[in-house]
């Protein structure tokens, strides 16, 4: 099925993946904002959603944080986050700023990381408490 091109009018498929024309990417589609997956669920708590899953880059391919309770993506800041880049509560992750942490490279007040800097505990592979490492600068 035959549709217009948002941006340049030009006769598309209906499941183009860019246009002929001008090059607009998913020109059949009325609004398009960007690559990837987003989804945030419509319960909110304190104005946040409860759910916020983003994979998702926009046009100029600046990512989508996922911002809320529960974040799940490739950077994410919530209570609960799990991304590759995050901060949260409590925050599973590759690179992580958090309270407790699970993670490969994190900084926290507690928790467990191949390397990271903790207030109070840390286990991993290479950890310090903070008070540790600050000592070594004085």
């Amino acid at each position: 099925m035959l549709k217009s091109c948002r941006v340049c009018q030009h006769a598309v498929d209906g499941q183009a993946v860019a246009c002929p024309g001008c090059g607009a990417p998913y020109p059949a589609r009325e609004k398009w904002d960007g690559y990837g997956f987003e989804y945030k669920s419509g319960l909110r708590i304190l104005g946040l959603p409860l759910l916020h899953i983003s994979f998702k880059y926009r046009p100029n391919r600046v990512p989508v944080v996922a911002r809320g309770i529960i974040t799940i993506g490739q950077f994410g800041i919530g209570v609960i986050n799990i991304s590759q880049f995050g901060i949260g509560v409590l925050s599973l992750g590759q690179f992580t700023l958090a309270g407790i942490a699970l993670a490969q490279f994190a900084a926290a007040y507690a928790g467990i990381a191949q390397f990271g800097v903790f207030v109070d505990s840390g286990f991993g592979q290479f950890t310090l408490k903070l008070a540790d490492l600050l000592s070594r600068f004085q």
